[in-house]
């Protein structure tokens, strides 16, 4: 059976976001082994997947999106990616995620299957992650990345 283009992509994806899995957290890094936060998890993958990153993302604090206003993580990926409803994510999607209903998405990761995603968070390494209610109930947008 042959793959879609789509099918090829996420199977792209979750080999190149594997390979990341045990990089430590370091903040606005984006390097494959040495650090990475979960915005850089999305560049590293996408640099491995298409060469080059879409746009610089420019220096950013730890509490950019309470600071910012807009929902700069989201409308980004609207700009790159194709959005699907939250029901419909599948293995290789890019997850984002919001602490509160009223703030804007925060937190990165790509679902693994459909329990669990790899992610970079503060404090560990690259990991994956039982996608657990906690986490579910706040995803706030999930994308497929271009083929």
């Amino acid at each position: 059976m042959t793959m879609t283009g789509e099918q090829e992509t996420a199977r792209r994806v979750l080999e190149a976001a594997t390979g990341w899995i045990g990089t430590p957290y370091r903040h606005q890094a984006s390097q494959k082994g040495v650090g990475c936060d979960c915005l850089g998890l999305v560049r590293g993958i996408w640099r491995e997947l298409y060469g080059r990153e879409p746009e610089a993302p420019g220096p950013y604090a730890p509490d950019w999106a309470e600071a910012g206003g807009g929902d700069p993580l989201a409308e980004a990926a609207r700009r790159h990616c194709r959005e699907r409803p939250v029901v419909a994510a599948r293995p290789g999607d890019l997850i984002l995620f919001r602490w509160r209903p009223h703030l804007p998405a925060k937190h990165a990761g790509i679902l693994y299957d459909a329990r669990r995603f790899i992610h970079a968070y503060e404090g560990h390494a690259v990991t994956i992650s039982a996608l657990v209610p906690q986490w579910r109930r706040r995803i706030a947008a999930v994308f497929a990345f271009p083929d």
